[in-house]
């Protein structure tokens, strides 16, 4: 491991001084920016509480207050190898200097092809692959959609993709999201031929079995109801999933769930697309989710991680599917050559140890939190991959009825500590902080949280 790649820290962000709190936060500079925002931006997001960030370095971000977190989010699964890591800036300062733009779908650039070269020694596909280069993950699936239909000559209109799942918020990636019904309320109809079945969700499972049977409850209801009664398989173009939903709740199948998914779509000729956006690029402690089952995809679509911040997203597929004819997709953007650059250096980092740490630490957090569904009655479930965990919260275990009305006081309290958190699904917590965090500083906002969750299970439990 290159640990000088790996744990780079300041003398004002280290476990010494994270998180530091010198005002209640929002404090006044924030509070000013948020009637800003309040005013002259379009609210069709909703933030989970009022952090204004001014700047971050490795596991730290900063308000414009001069508050310091520990930052557990990695600003939406996106900041994988830290914030403002010294290679990424380098390399990013080089390359602008050098080149900033000039459209990889007219002309030809070796930055996009050195790229390309290089990280497909790391994706899981059966054969040799190709790269298509976007924007970001909803462009990704937009692009996957057209491949999957294209390479089947429009022969196969249907899609399947999974409730619970989440895969950006354009037309044709909503149409295959099925995570919350704010997404797509007013926006109909979306894009047509979308066949939703139910996620193998182990601690919810939507069918009668016990949980290491919902996956073969899931393929059962494939083979059993929507190609017995509702479509022929032959007509079906792709399979769409996420190896661990996201928005959905950060839902982790059962262990044979991938490998017998992937048989039933070799079976029937069905493509196996991988949603990799929010799991991928060392987050799960391997480059990508889909390997914890040794199941290699068709396509797997990518984005977040893997530019370190810098708008970039890539579909990865088998040679012989990438076979769109020129002209019929393109985009201006895709695979710009600063983005490039640093998605150069998220590689080097990654490969120098970075991935092989969110193992190590994953491991260590989930012996923890693990622990949590014993000790408090609001914690129902704990699971996740590497650093990418979720804490499900729950009025009781009896009752499993999610505490939707507590998630936000949770973390919001803990942005007031100064632990950066988010939430995923009805109620689940998830763990997420850069893949170059230590055990140290992991330990220390868990510490915070567990303080929080304590006292939330009291004051649910009446204490």
């Amino acid at each position: 491991m290159r640990e000088d790649l790996i744990f780079y820290y300041t003398d004002k962000y280290t476990h010494e001084n994270l998180p530091k709190i010198v005002t209640e936060p929002p404090g006044p500079r924030a509070r000013e920016i948020l009637s800003r925002d309040n005013e002259y931006i379009m609210q069709s997001f909703v933030r989970w509480y009022p952090l204004v960030a001014k700047r971050a370095y490795g596991v730290a971000v900063e308000d414009v207050d001069g508050n310091t977190y520990i930052d557990y989010n990695s600003g939406l699964a996106v900041m994988n190898v830290g914030h403002s890591h010294p290679l990424v800036v380098d390399k990013v300062r080089k390359q602008v200097e050098k080149l900033i733009h000039y459209s990889l779908t007219d002309f030809y650039y070796e930055e996009a092809v050195r790229y390309s070269e290089m990280i497909l020694t790391k994706v899981p596909l059966p054969g040799k692959g190709r790269v298509f280069f976007t924007n970001s993950g909803t462009e990704s699936i937009e692009g996957s959609i057209k491949i999957t239909r294209g390479c089947h000559k429009g022969s196969r209109p249907y899609i399947i993709a999974f409730y619970g799942a989440f895969h950006g918020r354009t037309t044709g990636s909503m149409a295959l999201s099925a995570s919350k019904p704010i997404h797509r309320k007013g926006f109909q109809p979306l894009m047509s031929g979308v066949i939703h079945v139910p996620y193998p969700y182990p601690y919810r499972c939507p069918f009668a079995t016990e949980p290491e049977g919902c996956g073969d409850a899931v393929i059962g209801f494939m083979e059993d109801w929507v190609f017995s009664k509702l479509v022929d398989p032959t007509e079906v173009a792709a399979v769409f999933i996420e190896p661990i939903q996201g928005e959905g709740g950060y839902v982790v199948p059962p262990n044979d769930f991938f490998p017998k998914l992937r048989k039933l779509t070799e079976k029937h000729g069905i493509l196996l697309v991988v949603d990799e956006v929010q799991s991928g690029f060392g987050r799960t402690g391997k480059w990508f989710a889909i390997e914890h089952w040794g199941v290699k995809p068709d396509l797997i679509a990518t984005a977040k991680a893997i530019a370190s911040g810098l708008p970039l997203g890539a579909i990865f597929g088998r040679d012989d599917v990438m076979t769109l004819p020129g002209g019929s997709h393109a985009n201006t953007f895709g695979g710009n050559p600063v983005a490039l650059a640093a998605a150069e250096a998220v590689y080097e980092i990654l490969s120098a140890g970075a991935i092989e740490n969110a193992a190590r630490v994953g491991e260590s957090i989930m012996r923890r939190v693990k622990e949590w569904v014993n000790k408090y009655e609001i914690v129902g479930d704990v699971r996740g991959k590497g650093l990418m965990i979720g804490v499900e919260l729950v009025e009781s275990k009896e009752s499993k009825k999610p505490l939707k009305k507590r998630i936000g006081d949770i973390l919001n309290r803990s942005f007031k500590r100064g632990v950066a958190l988010i939430g995923a699904g009805v109620s689940t917590i998830r763990i997420a902080p850069p893949l170059v965090i230590t055990e140290e500083i992991a330990h220390k906002a868990l510490d915070i949280v567990e303080e929080i969750i304590a006292d939330v299970d009291k004051e649910v439990r009446g204490g």
